[in-house]
């Protein structure tokens, strides 16, 4: 069983599935989806469309640069069929597959790294700004240790002044 990629988003295209194109100078293209095939005759570039895979990597979504990509390289020539060395492939392929899991992973996490402290003051400010619909003016009062501390900023003399002057 053959697997082709998608010439547009790189996926992979099963036996019996997608769009074949062949071009005058006998160039072939196959596309996964008609809607790859649709945006290539549209002329649009792949690494411009944000849902593909040549636009995530151009972009440092996805890893781009990992020796387990080699492995994952098309060969046409053929081999001598032999017990021992297709036993190993396929033990190799399994550790291959759990490097590559865990690098995604490290990758995922050093890319999100940023975003969850971004996010934790994104819902304080949000929280302080509309403290008021979680509870009543009345018992914000009543009790100030419901509401966010007051954070004290020391102005010096020359500024206030000038803020006074504006």
């Amino acid at each position: 069983m053959r697997l082709e990629k998608c010439w547009f988003c790189s996926s992979t295209v099963y036996p019996g599935h997608g769009i074949q194109f062949v071009r005058n100078d006998a160039k072939i293209f196959r596309f996964c989806r008609s809607k790859c095939h649709k945006n290539f005759k549209m002329k649009r570039n792949p690494r411009k469309v944000k849902w593909t895979k040549a636009y995530r990597r151009l972009h440092g979504k996805d890893m781009t640069q990992d020796s387990t990509f080699e492995f994952e390289r098309k060969r046409n020539r053929p081999e001598r069929y032999d017990r021992n060395v297709t036993e190993n492939t396929l033990k190799a392929i399994k550790k291959i597959d759990k490097v590559r899991v865990a690098r995604e992973a490290r990758h995922h996490a050093m890319r999100m790294k940023g975003k969850k402290a971004i996010e934790q003051k994104a819902a304080a400010k949000e929280l302080e700004q509309s403290i008021h619909m979680v509870k009543a003016p009345i018992a914000l009062q009543q009790e100030p240790s419901l509401t966010l501390p007051k954070v004290k900023v020391k102005v010096s003399q020359s500024q206030a002044e000038d803020n006074m002057q504006e």
